[in-house]
């Protein structure tokens, strides 16, 4: 049996982030290793909890969602991450992409992201 993907989540809204851990923990194949609240935090927590994938919200209180992904990007250089946004268009998603990353509207609901991560983690859709 293969192990869980481990998951962080970097998203500030407290109920949101909860009902995320709720509905990826629902599933054999994902564990949410943990959560933070601010982008500040999120290199330091994906460290620490070993995280193969990081979804983090592209609107941040302390920063926004690129920037805290290129500076977990430079802590842990082997963990992929997943853009969540709840608005961006076209342009952000296109930029997202051509960063190697993935970005899921957050309309588009937890199947979206479940494969979005288990793509990043290279375990297919």
């Amino acid at each position: 049996m293969t192990a869980p993907i481990r998951v962080l989540l970097v998203e500030d809204n407290d109920v949101y982030r909860e009902t995320l851990e709720f509905l990826l923990g629902r599933h054999a194949d994902v564990e949410v290793a943990g959560a933070v609240r601010d982008g500040s935090s999120a290199p330091d927590a994906c460290a620490e909890f070993g995280a193969e994938v990081v979804v983090i919200d592209y609107r941040l209180p302390d920063t926004d969602g690129s920037t805290a992904a290129a500076a977990v990007q430079r802590r842990c250089p082997d963990a992929a991450v997943v853009i969540l946004s709840a608005s961006a268009g076209d342009e952000v998603r296109e930029s997202a992409r051509i960063a190697g990353m993935e970005l899921v509207r957050k309309d588009e609901g937890v199947d979206a992201l479940l494969r979005a991560v288990r793509g990043a983690a290279g375990r297919g859709t």
